[in-house]
């Protein structure tokens, strides 16, 4: 496979993951989430905005990717610490399908794409 083709298959698989965050970080934000336990309605839309700031900052690197190495592997960064947090959590608590999904977004697909866009820079280069 050409190196442009790569990064247009990268570009697409980013912009396809990207609407687990930017979904489900609107859907909460906009007050839609279940909230559980000591979690109030204000943080989770908290976080939920949060969510959706990662998901639309990964999609605002999609047109120059190649160039935004910082950028992703920050992102990928947070989001390993986040599904590390939960995986802690599921461990206690079990892993509902609830659990299991986010944790393989979190801690599988993130840093495979992170890892994906770093040859991808090397190729291009």
């Amino acid at each position: 496979m050409s190196p442009a083709l790569e990064r247009r298959l990268l570009q697409a698989v980013i912009l396809l993951a990207g609407v687990v965050p930017v979904g489900g970080g609107l859907w909460g934000a906009l007050g839609h989430m279940t909230t559980i336990g000591a979690t109030s309605a204000s943080e989770a839309r908290y976080l939920s905005g949060l969510l959706l700031g990662i998901g639309l900052t990964f999609w605002a690197c999609v047109p120059t990717l190649e160039r935004r190495g910082a950028v992703v592997r920050t992102l990928a960064a947070i989001v390993v610490v986040g599904g590390l947090a939960r995986l802690a959590g599921a461990v206690q608590t079990g892993f509902p399908l609830s659990v299991s999904l986010p944790l393989v977004m979190e801690l599988a697909v993130t840093p495979l794409v992170a890892l994906w866009r770093e040859r991808v820079e090397r190729r291009l280069a």
